[in-house]
């Protein structure tokens, strides 16, 4: 790499990087680790360092990604100090708008309590120690009641969001009335308790309704307690709060502020499909019918698949997207790997599927990683915050001063759908929603009473 005679100008490369690195921040007890990342680059490659490319670092990140031995804090790790090295140090053009921080955000590993590893009912033995963390005291006191209740959820086939947020809520319900054991506590005790959310908490009426609902579970299902009337309690205020919803020309400029290819198109199909977050994220390859121009939605809220309508527009990016897909899987069986999370019942049935090229993600995580429940070697699909954070910053960018999140996109989707004139119907099944009741808040856009009427001080002037 460097000519044998030329010592001094390799300890003067080396100085550069030890004061870059500590110029961007880099912990001193940390530095030392970059260089040795650095190093590990160098030696890994013959060329000249000025003469890598953007290609070279994928190549290079893609294999430190199959080593599972590496964990999400070192690939960061590495990520960082070659971002010093390209940067900062060689400053190679095409090193600034690579995404550095995309990648990281991409590698993070799926804890196990994430919907996508912990959506499959797990041993009845184990269920506690799953779900329950020792370090509440709470759910450590009352394993009969914490054990009950997912046992229960989990043989509905609720989702983990809701066993989550029922466990929760049935923990502060304890908590609350100090430590008493639920069996012992009356209608009245819950009166209180849902009083004192909205009084002092003064806490959303969806939440005080979704703290209701996971109290009542567990008296009807486990203890088979019917509690009709509760008694009175305090309601909290349910405001009347339209969706917010993008112009189209504010779709357009958001959608060209996201730099990043990837994020672009998956910010793109959750506007031209109105899909959920997690209903993009969990896509698989299997899932994108070009012959029909479909999508299918598998396993979406409800438990419920439908199809979509695949956008013309982005059948390109797409098949370049699964090319990319099927690129790295093959890489991933080469050495060993290849295999993603699948539905239980599905694995014991097809054990083949977990490998097979349908089943990929179409967003593959930047690293492979060990799954936190069956401990095997898998490449989730990547992490949602980084699409979320990608949102934000574009719409702050474009200048778009409403409250933007994913959700935006699927509310303007539904909007833009009934201004062109096609009927509720049609938006409910495309949206998935269960009642038409749910859609008819998206009718706003055809009923504006005031809009068109002239305002008195435009008459004045």
């Amino acid at each position: 790499m460097f000519p044998m005679d030329k010592d001094a100008q390799i300890s003067r490369f080396w100085e550069k990087y030890i004061k870059e690195s500590k110029r961007c921040g880099v912990k001193p007890d940390v530095v030392r680790w970059h260089v040795k990342h650095a190093e590990l680059y160098i030696k890994a490659h013959k060329r000249r360092l000025k003469e890598h490319t953007a290609l070279d670092m994928d190549k290079y990140l893609q294999g430190k990604g199959r080593n599972t031995a590496i964990k999400d804090w070192q690939f960061c790790q590495i990520i960082d100090s070659l971002r010093v090295l390209f940067v900062a140090v060689l400053a190679l053009p095409w090193s600034a708008d690579y995404p550095w921080d995309d990648l990281k955000t991409q590698a993070r590993t799926l804890p196990a309590s994430h919907p996508t590893i912990a959506r499959q009912p797990l041993d009845v033995d184990s269920v506690v120690d799953d779900t329950v963390t020792s370090s509440d005291s709470v759910k450590t006191q009352f394993p009969d009641v914490f054990d009950a209740v997912i046992r229960e959820i989990r043989s509905r086939n609720y989702s983990i969001r809701t066993e989550q947020t029922y466990v929760a809520w049935l923990s502060r319900f304890i908590r609350f009335h100090k430590l008493q054991h639920p069996k012992n506590l009356n209608a009245n005790d819950i009166a209180n308790y849902l009083t004192y959310l909205a009084v002092n908490r003064m806490v959303a009426s969806s939440t005080q309704r979704q703290a209701l609902n996971a109290i009542i579970f567990y008296y009807k299902k486990i203890l088979n307690k019917s509690f009709d009337d509760i008694g009175a309690f305090t309601l909290s205020k349910k405001p009347k709060r339209l969706p917010v919803v993008l112009s189209r020309g504010e779709i357009e400029r958001l959608l060209n502020g996201i730099s990043d290819p990837v994020y672009c198109l998956m910010a793109s199909l959750l506007y031209g499909c109105g899909m959920r977050l997690m209903e993009c994220i969990r896509l698989r390859v299997s899932d994108i019918d070009f012959d029909y121009q479909q999508i299918m939605i598998r396993d979406a809220k409800g438990k419920k698949d439908r199809v979509v309508p695949l956008p013309k527009s982005l059948i390109e990016q797409l098949t370049g997207q699964i090319e990319f897909v099927k690129e790295l899987h093959n890489k991933d069986l080469a050495d060993g790997l290849g295999e993603v999370y699948v539905p239980l019942a599905l694995g014991r049935k097809y054990p083949n599927a977990a490998k097979e090229i349908g089943w990929q993600y179409l967003f593959p995580s930047q690293k492979v990683s060990l799954d936190p429940r069956s401990n095997k070697a898998r490449r989730h699909h990547i992490h949602e915050n980084g699409l979320q954070r990608k949102i934000k910053l574009a719409s702050s960018e474009a200048g778009i001063t409403k409250k933007v999140n994913c959700h935006a996109l699927r509310h303007s989707f539904a909007t833009h759908l009934l201004e062109s004139g096609y009927d509720i119907r049609t938006v409910q099944e495309l949206l998935g929603h269960a009642d038409v009741s749910t859609t008819m808040i998206y009718t706003h856009v055809l009923n504006k009473p005031g809009v068109f009427v002239n305002s008195p001080l435009d008459n004045l002037l």
